[in-house]
C-alpha cells in the first residue's frame, strides 16, 4: 500500500522530505523513474524533479596522515588520533582542529584514518561564537562527563549529505561515525542550516546519551540539493526536542525521550521511548513497545575533576524505558583506566592476549589493527572498548575476536573487517560449534540472564575497504547474550566487491538460547542473512537487504526455493519473537531473479513476528513477506512496501 503522509513541524526549512532509493553498487548509474509515493515530500525551495539520476561511481580517498599541529590541552595516553578538548581553549582553536579533521574525513568512506574527538566537562562555544562540528567518516565525537549534561556544546554537531554531483546529494552511504554523552544547545549557522542539528547518517552511525536542546534534531539534510535520501539508524539513551525523521527509510530509537516524531517512511521502531508515536503499523509504519525487554547501555570514557580517566559500565535494565540519566546518575560501575591495557595498532594480537590474560580490560585506540590470531576474551565481566571506530582486520583467515562462555563481557564500538583469506567467522561468542558456523549451542550453564554478555555498536564488513572473505560475520553460541546495535555488511560498493570476490555466506548465526537483539542490521549475504537456531530469541528492529549481485537465479536458490530469506528461524525452534522487521530486494545484475520470501519461520504458536514488510528497490522480485504470506513486491511498484502486521 502507499505510504501515509505525515506533516512536519512548521518552520521555514522544514517542508516534508522525499522518499528514497537505496545506495547502489559502485560503477553503476541507476535512473530513479518517478518519485515513490509515500510519507514525505520535498524540502522548502527545492522541489525534486520526477526523475532523479543517481551517480554512484566512487573512488575511495587515499589514506592521509593524522591531522596534527594543533595544541592539545594536556598529555593523554590515547595517541595522536585522539584529540581531547578543554573548555578553556579558545573556540577558534577547537574549530580549526575539528574543521581540519572534517575536511579530511567527510569523503573518506573507505579510508584507514580514525579519529576520536573528546570534550572534557564544561561548556564550549557561545551564541556569539558557536562551535560547529561536522562529523565525517570514522570519527567519534564524545563528552567525557559522567552525564550528558556535563558537556555542553553551544552550536552544532552535524552530519550533512554527501554531494556526489552538484544535484545528487544523499546520506545513503554516511556510515561509521558516532556521537555520544554530551548536550548540544542548537545555535548558530545561517538560513536553512540554523533550523536544526542535522544527523543525516545511515547505518553504523549511533547516537547515544545525547541531550539536544534549543532546536530540532533532523535525521535528513534538507538543505542541500536532492534527492536527500537517508537509510539509518540508531538512537538510544537520548533526550531531544522535535525529531524530523524525513527520508529515513527505517529507524530504531530505544530507551529515550523525544518531543515528537515527524513522519514515517517504511519501518520506524520505538522501544521504551517517552513521547514516541502510538503503535500504528502499517499506517503510519510505527511499531511502539512500551519498554525494552532487556537493555544495557554502552560503556563510555569519563574524566573526573582530578584529571583521572575511567570507563563507566552501565548496569543491566529489565523492561526499561526512558534514559538512564535524566532522573539521577546512571547506575553501573566505574573502572579506572589503570584496569585497561591501552592498545595501539602497533600491538600484535599476542601482546593484547597476554594483557587480557593478566586480568586487564582492553581499550583500543583509533586505527586499523591487523589480527593474525584471535584476540581471546576469556574472563567474565571484561570490557573491550574501541575509540574512534577502531577496526580489527583479519589476517590469513583468522577469527579476529572470540569471547568465552562467560557472563558480563562488554564489547563496544569495534569494527571487524574480513581479510583476503577466508575466515570461518569474524567474531564468535561462546565455544565454536563444529564446522564453519551453525550447530547447537555449547554454553548453557556458563551464562547469566541477569548479566548478559553484550555487544554494542559492533560492525562487520566483508569488502568495501579491500577484498574480504568470511563464511560468517558473527556467530553467537553462548546463551543470554544481548546484541545492542549490530551492522553486518557484505559490501555492495567500494573496493573488492563482486559475487565471487567478497564472499560471505551468512551475516549472523544465533545458536545460543535467550539471545536478544535490539537493533539488528544485516545486509547482502549470499545465503541466509540471519539464522536463528536458539530458543527464546527476541529481536526488536531488523533491517535487511538481500544481495544485489547474484549473477542469475541458478546461483541463488536452494532446495527448490528461489533465493534465500533475509531472516531464518530454524524449523526446530519453538519460541521466538520479532518486532519491526524489513527485508528489501534489488537484484540489479539480473532483474529477472526472484526470492521466494523475506522471512522464513516455523509455524508454531511460540514463534510470533510483528510489523513485517518487504520492499522492491528497483530490480528483482520478492514473492512473499513471510513464508507464503504477503503480497509480492516487484518493479510494478518500486518503493511501495508489502506489509504483514503480524504472523501467524
Amino acid at each position: 500500500m502507499p505510504l501515509a503522509h505525515h506533516s512536519l513541524p512548521p518552520g521555514p526549512a522544514q517542508a516534508a522530505p522525499t522518499p528514497h532509493r537505496r545506495r547502489h553498487i559502485a560503477g553503476s548509474a541507476i535512473l530513479l523513474a518517478g518519485l515513490l509515493a509515500g510519507a514525505v515530500g520535498s524540502p522548502a525551495g527545492a522541489a525534486p524533479s520526477a526523475v532523479q539520476q543517481m551517480s554512484v561511481t566512487e573512488a575511495p580517498a587515499a589514506p592521509q596522515p593524522a591531522v596534527t599541529g594543533f595544541a592539545q590541552t594536556a598529555a593523554h595516553p590515547f595517541g595522536t588520533n585522539v584529540h581531547v578538548f578543554d573548555p578553556g581553549m579558545p573556540v577558534a582553536e577547537i574549530q580549526a582542529t575539528v574543521d581540519a579533521i572534517a575536511a579530511q574525513q567527510v569523503d573518506d568512506e573507505m579510508g584507514s584514518n580514525r579519529y576520536s574527538l573528546l570534550f572534557k566537562p564544561g561548556t564550549y562555544g557561545t551564541a556569539e561564537e558557536p562551535l560547529i562540528v561536522q562529523v565525517g567518516y570514522s570519527t567519534e565525537v564524545a563528552g567525557l562527563g559522567a552525564s550528558p549534561t556535563d558537556v555542553i556544546i553551544n552550536g552544532h554537531v552535524d552530519v550533512y549529505n554527501r554531494c556526489l554531483t552538484a544535484d545528487n546529494c544523499i546520506a545513503l552511504n554516511n556510515f561509521w561515525r558516532s556521537l555520544s554523552n554530551l548536550t548540544i544547545n542548537v545555535t548558530g549557522l545561517e538560513g536553512c542550516r540554523s533550523s536544526a542539528n542535522f544527523w543525516a547518517a545511515s547505518q553504523a552511525s549511533p547516537m547515544r546519551r545525547v541531550n539536544i536542546t534549543g532546536g530540532n534534531l533532523s535525521l535528513m539534510d534538507y538543505c542541500t540539493a536532492g534527492p536527500q535520501y537517508a537509510s539509518g539508524g540508531f538512537i538510544s539513551d537520548s533526550k531531544t526536542d522535535a525529531v524530523i525523521n524525513g527520508s529515513q527509510q527505517q529507524y530504531f530509537v530505544r530507551d529515550s525521550s523525544i518531543g515528537n516524531w515527524s513522519n514515517g517512511v517504511w519501518n520506524q521502531v520505538f522501544s521504551g521511548v517517552d513521547g514516541a508515536p502510538a503503535q500504528s503499523f502499517p499506517n503510519p509504519p510505527y511499531t511502539t513497545l512500551d519498554s525494552t525487554p532487556i537493555s544495557r547501555e554502552k560503556p563510555y570514557l569519563t574524566l573526573d575533576s582530578a584529571g583521572q580517566y575511567s570507563v563507566f559500565v552501565p548496569a543491566v535494565r529489565m523492561e526499561s524505558a526512558g534514559t538512564t540519566w535524566e532522573n539521577g546518575p546512571t547506575a553501573g560501575r566505574s573502572l579506572p583506566l589503570s584496569d585497561f591495557y591501552v592498545a595501539t595498532p602497533a600491538d600484535s594480537a599476542k601482546t593484547i592476549n597476554s594483557q587480557l590474560a593478566r586480568g586487564k580490560n582492553l581499550l583500543l585506540t583509533p586505527g586499523v589493527y591487523g589480527i593474525d590470531e584471535s584476540i581471546e576474551v576469556k574472563r567474565a565481566n571484561t570490557v573491550v572498548l574501541g575509540l574512534g571506530m577502531a577496526t580489527l582486520t583479519a589476517v590469513n583467515g583468522a577469527v579476529p575476536l572470540t569471547v568465552a562462555d562467560v557472563p558480563g563481557v562488554d564489547i563496544a564500538a569495534v569494527t571487524v573487517d574480513a581479510g583476503t583469506v577466508n575466515s570461518p567467522a569474524l567474531m564468535r561468542v561462546g565455544k565454536a560449534a563444529d564446522g564453519e558456523g551453525g550447530g547447537a549451542a555449547n554454553s548453557g550453564m556458563h551464562s547469566d540472564p541477569a548479566n548478559p554478555t553484550t555487544l554494542h555498536d559492533v560492525f562487520f564488513r566483508i569488502g568495501g575497504p579491500h577484498v574480504g572473505k568470511a563464511s560468517v560475520s558473527l556467530e553467537v553460541n553462548s546463551d543470554n547474550v544481548l546484541l545492542d546495535h549490530i551492522w553486518a555488511w557484505r559490501a555492495d560498493h567500494g573496493n573488492g566487491v563482486g559475487w565471487t570476490t567478497n564472499t560471505g555466506r551468512n551475516g549472523v548465526i544465533i545458536n545460543g538460547d535467550n539471545v536478544t537483539a535490539t537493533g539488528l542490521f544485516v545486509e547482502h549475504y549470499q545465503e541466509y542473512n540471519v539464522i536463528w537456531n536458539g530458543e527464546n530469541g527476541r529481536t526488536v528492529f531488523f533491517q535487511n537487504e538481500l544481495p544485489y549481485d547474484a549473477p542469475n537465479q541458478a546461483a541463488w536458490q536452494h532446495d527448490g526455493v528461489l533465493g534465500w530469506a533475509g531472516y531464518k528461524v530454524a524449523d526446530s525452534v519453538k519460541t521466538h519473537e520479532l518486532w519491526g522487521g524489513g527485508s528489501y530486494v534489488y537484484n540489479n545484475v539480473d532483474p529477472t531473479i526472484h526470492a521466494t520470501r523475506g522471512f522464513e519461520v516455523p509455524v508454531t504458536p511460540g514463534v510470533k513476528l510483528h510489523s513485517l514488510l518487504t520492499v522492491n528497490l528497483g530490480a528483482g522480485t520478492l514473492d512473499h513477506v513471510i513464508n507464503d504470506t504477503g503480497a509480492p513486491v516487484s518493479t510494478d511498484a518500486v518503493g511501495i512496501p508489502s506489509y504483514v502486521p503480524s504472523f501467524p
